[in-house]
């Protein structure tokens, strides 16, 4: 585990927070650009070690995320920690992305549609969603699994 004071550095290697003092000897950190209301990207980070990060409806922590989009980060090492902080930033700072389309054939003919709007990767049978997942890699090899072949 990570001490409070390595987190904090890595935290603060990120140019784009800015560090706000709260109670009880806790940090928060803002994206002050962010495009929505909510700027914090880390929340009480305690020197305890507990921290939480804003992560909101990204599928990628849907199993680690409370139902306040929060991450606790107590445990997480260096490369962890900065991979969750970059995807919160991303987060907070994507309107919307243009979607990404691709066609998967299998080889009876089905056809099925991936495609990547803003965070998640979304698999479709005509227009109904069979499948959602946090990474193109799950997506793939998930179509892959089923027998489907992106089409050239």
């Amino acid at each position: 585990m990570l001490s409070f004071e390595e987190k904090q550095s890595i935290i603060e290697s990120f140019p784009e927070l800015t560090k706000k003092e709260i109670s009880l000897k806790r940090l928060n950190y803002h994206f002050e650009e962010s495009l929505y209301e909510k700027t914090i990207v880390i929340e009480k980070m305690h020197p305890n070690g507990n921290g939480f990060v804003y992560v909101g409806d990204l599928l990628k922590y849907e199993e680690l995320a409370n139902d306040k989009g929060l991450v606790n980060i107590r445990d997480f090492d260096e490369k962890s920690l900065r991979e969750i902080i970059r995807d919160s930033i991303n987060y907070l700072s994507e309107e919307t992305d243009i979607p990404i389309e691709e066609t998967w054939v299998s080889r009876d003919g089905t056809i099925l549609k991936l495609i990547h709007d803003q965070w998640n990767w979304d698999i479709y049978h005509q227009n109904n969603l069979e499948e959602s997942f946090g990474t193109r890699e799950a997506a793939v090899n998930y179509l892959h699994d089923e027998g489907f072949v992106l089409k050239k």
